[in-house]
């Protein structure tokens, strides 16, 4: 585990404003736990963090450094532990076009940060190779948001995997990471989110769109446009006989 302290040392660092905001709880088909400021965001899912930070370019720098600092603050200034985050322990990528998603390898590792995080007054998450700040979120409320996620997680692993048929048409493809999606619009509503998107087994709510956003021509073959409540986009064409849909910058035809 990479773990250090710094029993009496101040943070010195190129200060980021400190997101000032309520942690919040989805129990949803993907549970999570979320800070969410204007510009940046802070999400804990059962295995994985998500940060989008103010600027795409702080997402391109994280991953080209294949590294970023989680470091754990007991009030503004003292740092009291770390988890240094990096291609030995983590998968470090940029999902959705803009967020970037750190995936642990060790469940342990996590649980060491999300202890962390429910223990302490402020994150700060940082490069790794020096005292330079990507953001810092508050973690007033972050303890009740991580109790409840641990609970959901604990609750789904318990109930173990199962398979399920697809419900219809099955996308595969993609560039460096392989993709199975699964888009299904539902016969029963949850509010808005009247659609669920499962990609490589992890489902999340989604809303359709049909006008192709706005005033646009839809391309030729556009069905429906998926809005995930992550903020990713799926594109469903079908022409003739080909069906396909667009996510990001790639191009997944049906494979079932």
């Amino acid at each position: 585990m990479s773990f250090k302290t710094i029993s009496t040392g101040t943070l010195m660092m190129v200060m980021a404003t400190t997101a000032s905001a309520e942690w919040s709880f989805n129990s949803g088909p993907n549970p999570n736990a979320f800070i969410q400021t204007g510009n940046m965001t802070l999400e804990l899912q059962c295995d994985r963090i998500r940060f989008a930070p103010a600027g795409y370019e702080d997402s391109q720098d994280i991953v080209q450094k294949q590294g970023l600092s989680i470091r754990f603050l007991k009030n503004g200034t003292t740092e009291v532990g770390a988890f240094q985050v990096g291609a030995e322990n983590a998968d470090v990528q940029v999902v959705d076009n803009y967020p970037v998603e750190v995936s642990f390898n060790s469940q342990q590792d996590y649980g060491f940060v999300l202890d962390q995080l429910a223990a302490n007054a402020s994150v700060n998450l940082s490069m790794i190779d020096q005292d330079v700040s990507y953001g810092i979120f508050d973690l007033k409320g972050s303890s009740a948001a991580i109790r409840s996620l641990r609970s959901a997680c604990d609750s789904g692993a318990s109930q173990g995997a199962s398979y399920e048929p697809p419900e219809g048409i099955v996308y595969c493809g993609g560039g460096a990471v392989e993709r199975v999606i699964e888009p299904v619009i539902l016969d029963n509503p949850d509010g808005e989110w009247d659609a669920r998107v499962t990609v490589n087994g992890e489902s999340i709510r989604a809303m359709t769109a049909y006008s192709y956003f706005g005033n646009y021509e839809p391309p030729a073959g556009f069905v429906v446009a998926l809005l995930g409540e992550d903020r990713s986009e799926f594109l469903i064409f079908s022409e003739g006989s080909s069906n396909w849909l667009e996510y990001g910058d790639y191009r997944y035809d049906q494979c079932n």
